[in-house]
């Protein structure tokens, strides 16, 4: 165990470590009820595969997917906590985050997978991260009301969560029609009839789509469950996972020309600040603000100067003690995360000084932004059981409850197709989609497209709990939170 944890531990820190890994690990097995009962949805439909082939078969390319996942997403979405709790998530107030941002998105997703309503994963965590950051922006002396939460981010996961299900209905609707024009085959655009399956062609496309949306659902849903556990790792056990301790000496050396490299930069707004608290409370005000001051830069060469002093007087992270390994993770991630603020607001000096700023973002992500294969199994592992058990319901939705007609292969296809090229590319751009939107709008195109009608009640329960989800989840998050913290501050 001490190879796991890095420094004797105590009972209650086992304990503690086991239930937030439980949590985080079930809020991926009510993802598999949603999000991948729908990878499965039109081979099991269409009688394609059986249930149980499914649901291995989607199991497996899920599992595939998270395994060759960038860990982009994973990080995106630990971006949209608040700052100061990121940076101390190893605190009362920390823990209380973690737990309520979990809980009250699995409360969300199991009641709405128990309605059959094919509601999304990302928008329940979301909602729950803003509650979170609302709440402790409430709460925390001398902020004021929303100042906690990172709206940048905020701002770019909305704009993708909304962009993709318009995405989903119009390019499947356009997909569906060009396939008509090009394929004139009549069997590809019948619905199932009773058990029997579709000849043995038609069966090799929607095989070939489910795996598709398969892995495609591995590589970006799988990613937020990864960068939860990844946070509880980080504040429970500091010693082996605050930092990648499998990193090479030549790139400590490498990180630490780049630092060199950038001091110059941010020796431009005046010598170093000289108090590492200061700087803490500057540069956490800028990532929440965007509003640079001219304390900013002078507060960012400090940081840097410790990095650089940090990583040059060992040759293996390991040999820093556990304490300089939780602050040296501090000044990275405030350092990484004010330069790419600093270049999406246009704030860096001219194009030498940003490659300059991005090769040591570059360098700097290596050491904190990392995930060991035992998480990837895991949440595999974990997505995979969830299919296994909430397939039934959302596969009904999907097939018979969107579209007054039954859908058809074609349909399928076109909707899951769309699904997984819009999948990987959001996967490719560090953004957290909801599989469930995109198939489901998918559909709903295919349909509106082969002028097939669309059942109204049903796509005004999705769309209401589309709108629901993320004030309902804010609501949550923000309760949970405050009644975590008013445990912490009763039992501490």
């Amino acid at each position: 165990m001490e190879s796991f944890f890095g420094s004797p531990v105590g009972i209650g820190t086992i304990v503690l470590l086991g239930g937030a890994l439980l949590l985080a690990l079930s809020f991926e097995f009510v993802n598999g009820f949603h999000d991948t009962a729908n990878a499965v949805a039109t081979v099991i439909y269409t009688h394609t595969l059986s249930p149980m082939q499914a649901v291995i078969w989607s199991g497996a390319w899920n599992f595939l997917g998270v395994l060759t996942s960038t860990g982009a997403v994973a990080f995106g979405i630990v971006a949209l906590l608040p700052v100061e709790l990121i940076l101390n998530v190893g605190s009362g107030a920390g823990f209380a985050m973690v737990f309520s941002l979990l809980l009250s998105a699995i409360i969300w997703n199991v009641g709405t997978w128990y309605l059959g309503l094919p509601a999304s994963s990302s928008h329940t965590l979301i909602g729950s991260i803003v509650g979170v950051g609302l709440m402790n922006s409430l709460l925390a002396d001398g902020q004021q009301f929303g100042e906690g939460v990172n709206w940048a981010k905020v701002q770019d996961t909305a704009m993708a969560l909304l962009v993709s299900p318009v995405v989903g209905f119009v390019c499947a609707a356009l997909l569906l029609l060009l396939a008509k024009a090009l394929i004139r085959n009549p069997a590809l655009y019948r619905s199932p009839e009773g058990k029997n399956p579709p000849p043995w062609w038609i069966r090799g496309i929607l095989v070939l789509t489910c795996t598709g949306v398969s892995f495609a659902h591995g590589s970006n849903d799988g990613q937020k469950g990864m960068g939860l556990i990844m946070l509880i790792l980080i504040g429970i056990v500091p010693a082996t996972y605050a930092l990648d301790l499998t990193t090479s000496p030549e790139r400590l050396q490498t990180i630490v020309a780049a630092s060199h490299a950038a001091a110059p930069v941010f020796a431009k707004g005046g010598p170093a600040a000289t108090d590492n608290q200061a700087a803490n409370a500057e540069l956490s005000r800028f990532l929440t603000s965007s509003q640079p001051t001219p304390q900013t830069l002078p507060a960012l060469a400090l940081k840097n100067d410790n990095i650089a002093r940090e990583a040059a007087r060992v040759s293996s992270l390991a040999d820093l003690a556990v304490n300089d390994r939780s602050q040296l993770r501090r000044d990275i991630y405030l350092v990484e995360q004010c330069i790419g603020r600093m270049s999406k607001l246009g704030l860096t000096l001219d194009s030498k000084d940003k490659a300059t700023l991005t090769a040591l973002r570059s360098g700097l992500e290596k050491l904190t932004d990392f995930i060991p294969l035992w998480v990837k199994i895991a949440v595999a592992v974990a997505l995979g059981l969830g299919t296994t058990i909430g397939w039934k319901r959302i596969v009904v939705t999907v097939g018979e409850k969107i579209g007054k007609s039954h859908l058809t292969y074609a349909q399928g296809a076109s909707a899951e197709v769309v699904a997984m090229l819009t999948i990987g590319a959001a996967d490719t751009y560090g953004l957290p989609v909801s599989t469930t939107h995109i198939l489901s709008s998918g559909i709903a195109g295919t349909m509106a497209a082969n002028a097939s009608g669309l059942q109204k009640e049903t796509l005004r329960n999705i769309l209401l709990a589309w709108v629901l989800t993320l004030p309902a989840c804010m609501i949550l998050g923000s309760v949970l939170f405050a009644a975590g913290l008013f445990v912490v501050l009763q039992r501490f």
